[in-house]
């Protein structure tokens, strides 16, 4: 991997165009291979409208949150969660926004540094994450990361995909492991 500086931060109303054009610009083949049921997909308006109302709520009260994720301080992608029950458990998703950044361990890095936020930030006990079962990447990265593989099942793993086997992937905040200290590098002191 090319030695770039990477690091996160928390989503801020200027990224909300960014990340709909990373929905809403996206190839119906690309957006099928991660499970996306295309009739599912709600208007950009309206997207762009709760991701406004999430940023703006205390931890305690969001039902999600996300990260963007940055290379030499350029924005390339976002890790989000849903589902979230503050205190306990929250279900996990991750984007590369631009596919020359994809396959080359980059996601691994970003996610390393994304999962202090996730269980400092909301107090939580798990992540979960469940990706598309035929979607290698999220599940090798997911498995290198020390998440534990609990099961691969059929179901609709969320409000905009169609039904299809995923691979559950869970990791308890008493397995996440802080020995590599540069996890904590997140940068937001900057």
């Amino acid at each position: 991997m090319e030695e770039n500086y990477l690091t996160v931060r928390e989503i801020t109303i200027n990224d909300i165009k960014l990340v709909s054009d990373y929905w809403f610009n996206a190839s119906d083949q690309y957006l099928s291979e991660m499970g996306v049921d295309l009739a599912k997909i709600q208007q950009r308006q309206d997207f762009t409208q709760i991701l406004k109302k999430q940023i703006s709520l205390p931890y305690e009260k969001k039902k999600s949150y996300a990260l963007i994720w940055l290379i030499d301080k350029m924005p390339v992608g976002h890790c989000n969660l849903n589902n979230i029950t503050f205190g306990k458990k929250a279900t996990m998703h991750l984007h590369l926004w631009n596919a020359r950044y994809r396959h080359k361990g980059i996601g691994y890095e970003l996610l390393k540094i994304s999962l202090p936020w996730f269980f400092d930030n909301l107090n939580l006990e798990q992540i979960i994450c469940e990706p598309y079962a035929l979607n290698i990447a999220p599940n090798r990265t997911l498995a290198k990361l020390g998440f534990k593989f609990e099961k691969e099942y059929t179901t609709i793993p969320g409000a905009i995909n169609f039904e299809q086997d995923v691979k559950r992937w869970v990791l308890p905040k008493r397995l996440f492991s802080r020995l590599e200290p540069e996890i904590y590098d997140c940068g937001c002191g900057d």
